[in-house]
């Protein structure tokens, strides 16, 4: 552990790659003739040298990683890329104090969405670009962690990667590398797509931009205000649904499909629930909203798939202002933020796999009660669950909602009222966006909250996007010990 060359070597890479994507708004201020360029090249210029400062001084022949360096490269890496992602917010006419700005970045970057910014539509489009800059690589950023790192560190039950797609971890690195290729891959070509279907169906090619990496990477930010709201087409919605629905699946798994696994996709246990849960919640929503807002079903019906696929997915686009929906239709809301999508996905929250092993795992002690003697198998897409596995997840589960009690007791301090706590506290640790209530809701933000709320919030956001374990381990004495 008291080697820290290959961590140094490593974020100073990471930091090289920040910023050449710090170019990318700079040109988009430079076309448009906005100042708003130069702080985003000298932003980019320091970023490049203290990262090619780290990548250089503490470059070694051969980078090897052991277990904890893994977990610290992780926790660091997505902190100080928030942090030099939070300089454009800070010294460009965004001009957000260094709070709100470091608030904005870790948001974006942990693809929650949750903002800070009142009036998105007088920002220049470099700041905008930024923005879901930052969700697009965050989200991309999940699906390597998800699928590289957190099954060998056997964080809450990510293990079970393992056991779906042993191929890519039980040969040699450069197969792992190819295998993260070919995912990165398979994101841009679906962001591109998602783009292409926004402009066809209306979007000008600037909302398209913007939405696509927001949305593939299920993140939620808009350059308007009002969200999806704005563009009031049907079209565009169905898009956006096809698209948070996309993101939240196992990424793997369309690697598989591509490969020649068909049927893949229609045999994975995460898959099948996710998709019943969201049509059940659909239905049960839409027959609700017709009743308690007298309108006819079929519009209830496009109202409630486009919003519950987005918070259920993690997304928090809105179309619709849920706070409307009566306390049947909150209590929903409130309820998915916590589900996320599946585990290998870009989304948010508990994730549906875990679900899945804490039920038949009560199932399975029910069994045990009526035969003491026999022996059970718990299966998990047709694999056995381990005992560590289950006691992972069940682990996992009570930390979260340790975690979430926690944060929205600390919010309530700084004069929050309990539902705007309490929603506040779900979304930032599912990385969902927005919350309930008139602060945080569907037409509110983050704006008014204190600034210790702010960090509080964006602290808990790291660490539900880090699955809480690789943050909680740094607290652990043998983490340090020789």
């Amino acid at each position: 552990m008291r080697d820290f060359r290959p961590i140094f070597n490593i974020l100073g890479l990471l930091l090289c790659i920040e910023s050449v994507a710090l170019l990318i708004p700079m040109f988009f201020d430079l076309i448009n003739q906005n100042q708003d360029w130069k702080e985003f090249f000298f932003i980019s210029c320091l970023t490049f040298l203290i990262g090619l400062v780290l990548y250089v001084g503490f470059k070694k022949e051969n980078i090897k990683i052991n277990l904890r360096q893994a977990f610290l490269l992780t926790i660091v890496s997505w902190f100080l890329i928030a942090l030099f992602g939070s300089l454009p917010f800070i010294y460009t006419s965004s001009s957000l104090s260094f709070t709100n700005a470091f608030f904005e970045a870790v948001s974006g970057i942990t693809t929650t969405g949750s903002t800070v910014i009142q009036n998105l539509e007088i920002l220049p489009e470099g700041i905008l670009v930024w923005r879901s800059l930052l969700q697009w690589f965050g989200g991309i950023g999940i699906i390597v962690l998800a699928v590289a790192i957190l099954p060998t560190l056997q964080i809450g039950g990510m293990q079970l990667l393992h056991m779906e797609h042993d191929d890519p971890y039980e040969k040699t690195l450069p197969k792992i590398n190819k295998f993260i290729i070919e995912i990165i891959s398979l994101y841009v070509g679906l962001t591109i797509l998602c783009f292409f279907f926004y402009y066809f169906f209306g979007m000008s090619a600037f909302d398209s931009l913007i939405h696509c990496m927001s949305t593939i990477s299920t993140g939620g930010f808009s350059n308007h205000s009002s969200s999806f709201e704005y563009f009031k087409s049907y079209s565009l919605e169905n898009v956006s649904i096809i698209f948070m629905i996309f993101g939240s699946l196992p990424f793997v798994i369309f690697i598989q499909f591509i490969h020649g696994q068909k049927m893949s996709i229609f045999k994975d246990d995460q898959i099948k629930l996710f998709l019943f849960l969201l049509l059940i919640t659909i239905f049960v929503t839409s027959v609700w909203l017709a009743n308690y807002l007298q309108i006819d079903f079929l519009k209830s019906l496009r109202i409630a798939t486009f919003n519950i696929t987005s918070i259920l997915t993690g997304t928090g686009y809105t179309s619709s202002n849920y706070n409307n929906w009566g306390g049947f239709g909150l209590v929903i809301i409130l309820m998915i933020m916590f589900i996320g999508g599946c585990a290998g996905s870009t989304t948010g929250g508990i994730k549906i796999f875990r679900f899945q092993i804490l039920f038949r795992g009560v199932r399975l002690q029910i069994k045990k009660l009526t035969k003491p003697h026999a022996v059970f198998l718990m299966k998990f897409n047709h694999k056995t669950v381990t005992e560590n596995t289950y006691l992972s997840i069940i682990s996992f589960f009570f930390i979260y909602v340790l975690l979430f009690i926690f944060t929205a007791v600390s919010l309530s301090l700084f004069g929050l009222d309990f539902l705007t706590a309490l929603s506040a506290s779900a979304s930032a640790i599912s990385n969902v966006g927005p919350g309930i209530g008139e602060i945080i809701g569907p037409n509110g933000n983050y704006a008014s909250i204190n600034d210790a709320a702010k960090w509080i919030l964006a602290i808990t956001m790291l660490v539900g996007r880090l699955e809480i374990f690789t943050i909680l381990v740094l607290f652990s004495k043998n983490f340090w010990t020789k």
